[in-house]
């Protein structure tokens, strides 16, 4: 056995039986996440990132702590993934968590310019003002689309 992995089982070890369960909801949903994004249309993942099943909204430092723990098991498992889970996966595995637990999140997808590679995209899920992952860059993005989608009302036309 590696150190790696010696040291990945002594940290699981000294782990909590809720942190341990955070972590696999998050691994397979990052999987799924990793899946999805490479079979299905994005529209069908759009769908996916914008069910709204927030119906129970945690009080606010409740939701704070929600928060802080989904954000700390995508991150980490992210990191130890056997695949590349860059912020799409994470954005999609921390929304489908968040809404799973009645935090009303939205996940934003824009793009940006760049010198090297064209026209690059980004994912970031965030809870109001806070950022939960993938928003450290953002403010070089625009927004293409949120999910779920924010529908400006059009005034009907008088007859």
């Amino acid at each position: 056995m590696t150190g790696a992995a010696r040291a990945f089982l002594r940290k699981w070890h000294r782990t909590n039986w809720p942190d341990r369960k955070l972590l696999c909801e998050a691994m397979v949903l990052l999987s799924f996440s990793r899946i999805a994004i490479l079979v299905l249309p994005f529209r069908t993942i759009g769908l996916i990132a914008g069910r709204i099943r927030a119906k129970n909204v945690p009080p606010e430092a409740t939701r704070a702590d929600i928060v802080r723990r989904v954000r700390w098991a995508i991150v980490a498992c992210a990191r130890r993934a056997p695949f590349r889970a860059v912020c799409f996966q994470q954005g999609l595995a921390a929304q489908i968590m968040l809404r799973r637990r009645g935090v009303p999140s939205f996940l934003y997808f824009g793009a940006a310019p760049d010198d090297k590679r064209g026209l690059i995209a980004h994912v970031w899920v965030r809870d109001g003002d806070v950022d939960i992952v993938g928003g450290e860059e953002t403010s070089r993005f625009a927004v293409l689309a949120t999910f779920p989608g924010t529908f400006i009302t059009q005034p009907r036309e008088r007859r």
